[in-house]
């Protein structure tokens, strides 16, 4: 990035086809309405430049849309901080000046978060692979980009040889990036800092039941009849279409697939495999329930990128997740 504004992800959108946006791999939630039971206050925007949603449960219908307006400065809160789509927020400054004096503790937390799932993973995790989003969304941009596969590999080339996330040194007094040319992207675990965030103020005020869906999905509680929530996720093969459910209670869900976002060509998606440059096609897609949204968001990206057998040594450090994965030939296992 160094300097260059970012290719947005609504232009990205434009010139894929192919491409589509599916929060965290969740199509629907199932009506929860009855006799005795409050009435449902939703909102929907964006978060992160991914759709994002909350719904909102609590006997006063005021009370839940004063709160749902409170949330939604809070999310513009860190937003300026952890966004690749506006100029002014920490981490563009950041991937811009390649230092940045003074970071939010919240950055600072983030980042720390992230170099945890990077050890734990091998480096899978690498919030450095923005270099390579940016390679290929500045390739595909172009006419007649997806023939012409020689341009493709330079470009994957120079954005590796930036680094990784090795030459990225953080502390209370500032982030800086050892070598030139590096940027980060923290939207494989911002999102589900957020979510967290915003769940763990809602449960202060005091609501029992909620469902938040900023990137990635979180349920507060139990739906309002006192069942789990249930969730309906995408077939990743027919991604507009769901091929399961799965209930949650007091925990989050995060999925990653390479049908979230394509570039163009089969197999060329924004899920980034740091070791070799090129979009991560061992899995189909990774299904991560977690206590948190900011590890399951982690987790579902680590494990996608560093395939099956990788999977269970990753899983060692975090004992509370539980992971599905979709092999390439559509069979599912969970960990």
């Amino acid at each position: 990035m160094n300097g260059r504004a970012p290719i947005g992800r609504r232009h990205l959108l434009r010139i894929s086809a192919a491409a589509l946006a599916l929060p965290a791999g969740v199509l629907a939630l199932r009506e929860i309405a009855g006799p005795g039971l409050p009435e449902a206050v939703r909102w929907q925007g964006e978060a992160l430049g991914a759709q994002a949603g909350m719904t909102l449960w609590h006997p006063s219908r005021a009370v839940a849309q004063r709160t749902i307006i409170r949330m939604q400065g809070e999310v513009e809160r860190l937003e300026r901080i952890f966004s690749l789509y506006r100029p002014d927020s920490e981490i563009m400054r950041l991937n811009t000046e390649g230092r940045l004096r003074a970071p939010s503790r919240e950055f600072l937390g983030v980042l720390q978060a992230a170099r945890d799932i990077h050890e734990a993973s091998a480096g899978a995790f690498d919030p450095t692979v923005q270099g390579l989003w940016q390679a290929h969304a500045r390739h595909f941009a172009a006419a007649g980009a997806a023939g012409n596969r020689p341009a493709l590999h330079e470009a994957i080339a120079a954005a590796r040889d930036t680094g990784s996330f090795d030459q990225v040194d953080f502390s209370a007094r500032g982030i800086g990036f050892a070598r030139p040319g590096l940027a980060i992207t923290l939207n494989g675990i911002a999102q589900g800092y957020i979510t967290d965030r915003v769940t763990e103020l809602l449960r202060n005020e005091g609501f029992d039941s909620a469902m938040i869906e900023l990137g990635e999905t979180r349920a507060l509680g139990a739906a309002p009849d006192g069942t789990p929530f249930e969730v309906r996720l995408v077939n990743p093969l027919r991604p507009a279409m769901a091929d399961r459910s799965l209930h949650l209670a007091d925990a989050a869900l995060a999925v990653s697939g390479g049908y979230g976002l394509r570039f163009g060509p089969p197999g060329v998606h924004h899920i980034f495999d740091p070791a070799t440059g090129q979009s991560a096609n061992r899995l189909l897609d990774v299904a991560v329930t977690a206590s948190s949204a900011i590890r399951a968001d982690a987790l579902s990206t680590a494990i996608f990128v560093a395939g099956e057998a990788d999977a269970p040594g990753i899983l060692r450090h975090y004992p509370d997740a539980r992971v599905t994965l979709t092999r390439i030939d559509g069979t599912r296992t969970t960990l």
